[in-house]
């Protein structure tokens, strides 16, 4: 699944390539990924422009003159750039004819989802209402996170939690909590200062050397548009079990928090 720096790394490739072009048609192969009304959406978004793409969380926010385009990649979505006169080819769902190319937005399990909203209803009309802070929001400090973590649900699920810090997927929480020495089992509520200064230092810091590697390219997501990341070579825990920890060197264990498989040094990370 793609996590914020995938999302991130989408956004700059695809702004180098599209901006400034014209949407002239538009086909909707696959109904389920337009969450907004099917026919306002296809009637709205011709000769509409693209301006400058945004990213909230894991959303691309594609400013058009007259709208926002939102999207969300979920599972498996993916944007590719072709040529007009291209084949169509299997999973392809939504196609954007743009002047001199084809924006095309594939998704193997159909999970995306697109909303065409008026400018001053972005954070009405789309999910983005329940959005959590992004993780470079100078907001994002303790007081916050001690109020939004004062629960008895497990730190891991609470990363997880898009409605407190937006961007956050399966493999940066593992790699958070190992680099801040944070048992994945422990109680947001039993969290000291120190650990959630550490949670936020070292979000922000994984994040960006993430983004800077172009992101994670493993099996359940593998990049578009031409860029391959490489910050898999990278991690520390995550899909590291039955391997050697690489600070203590002792063995990499993988566990189920509510269900999401979860990677950990039980001597860095001591419950």
């Amino acid at each position: 699944m793609p996590e914020l720096p995938e999302v991130e790394t989408v956004r700059k490739t695809l702004k180098k390539q599209i901006i400034g072009k014209k949407i002239l048609k538009v086909d909707i192969l696959y109904n389920g990924i337009i969450a907004s009304n099917l026919n306002d959406f296809k009637k709205k978004i011709i000769n509409q422009e693209f301006i400058d793409i945004k990213r909230i969380g894991k959303y691309l926010i594609f400013e058009l003159n007259n709208y926002y385009l939102v999207s969300h990649l979920r599972m498996e979505g993916k944007f590719f750039i072709k040529n007009i006169d291209d084949d169509v080819v299997k999973h392809e769902h939504v196609i954007f004819t743009l002047s001199d190319v084809s924006l095309r937005y594939h998704d193997t399990r159909k999970f995306g989802k697109m909303y065409l909203v008026d400018k001053d209803k972005l954070f009405i009309d789309t999910p983005l209402i329940n959005i959590g802070k992004d993780p470079w929001d100078k907001s994002l400090n303790i007081d916050y996170l001690k109020e939004k973590f004062n629960s008895s649900k497990h730190i891991k699920t609470l990363l997880l939690d898009q409605s407190i810090i937006s961007g956050i997927g399966n493999i940066y929480a593992d790699e958070i909590l190992f680099k801040s020495k944070i048992n994945p089992l422990r109680l947001g509520k039993d969290l000291n200062d120190i650990d959630l200064l550490n949670i936020i230092s070292n979000t922000k810091d994984i994040l960006e050397r993430s983004i800077e590697h172009g992101g994670t390219t493993i099996r359940s997501y593998t990049s578009s548009l031409g860029v391959i990341g490489h910050f898999q070579d990278y991690l520390m825990v995550h899909q590291r079990e039955g391997m050697e920890c690489m600070m203590c060197h002792n063995i990499i264990k993988k566990i189920k928090v509510n269900g999401r498989g979860t990677y950990y040094c039980p001597n860095c990370q001591v419950k």
